[in-house]
């Protein structure tokens, strides 16, 4: 079965709203999302205060969500969030900025590598 990871790299309204925003994401939208057939795991992201020194960019979004889908029929999946969103199934809030949604989806095509599988001495 095919696998995908679907990003949405989010932010809330505002600064005031942040706490809020984090606790529907965590409590409420993360579980709404997984219940949704294809959807296997989620997890979520806060941008980290280091980043790589030749980032010339400055980042959009303060947040990532990641899910792992697996399903044969990606379009099906991912029309049954929209149908949800807004719905029972899936309450959405005024905290989050939807005007700044980002969310594509990748479909796998090489397994995750671990690097205890690939350690190798340093190169000269």
């Amino acid at each position: 079965m095919p696998k995908y990871t679907f990003l949405a790299f989010t932010n809330p309204t505002s600064p005031d709203k942040e706490a809020e925003f984090n606790a529907w994401y965590d409590e409420h939208h993360v579980p709404d999302v997984l219940n949704v057939p294809g959807f296997v795991s989620g997890r979520r992201f806060r941008l980290a205060k280091s980043q790589f020194p030749f980032n010339t960019q400055e980042p959009t979004h303060r947040y990532l969500a990641l899910y792992e889908i697996e399903t044969d029929d990606l379009a099906a999946s991912l029309n049954e969030i929209v149908a949800r969103a807004g719905t029972a199934d899936m309450v959405m809030i005024d905290a989050m900025d939807m005007s700044t949604l980002n969310a594509p989806v990748y479909e796998e095509i090489v397994p995750a590598v671990q690097a205890k599988d690939v350690q190798r001495p340093r190169r000269a």
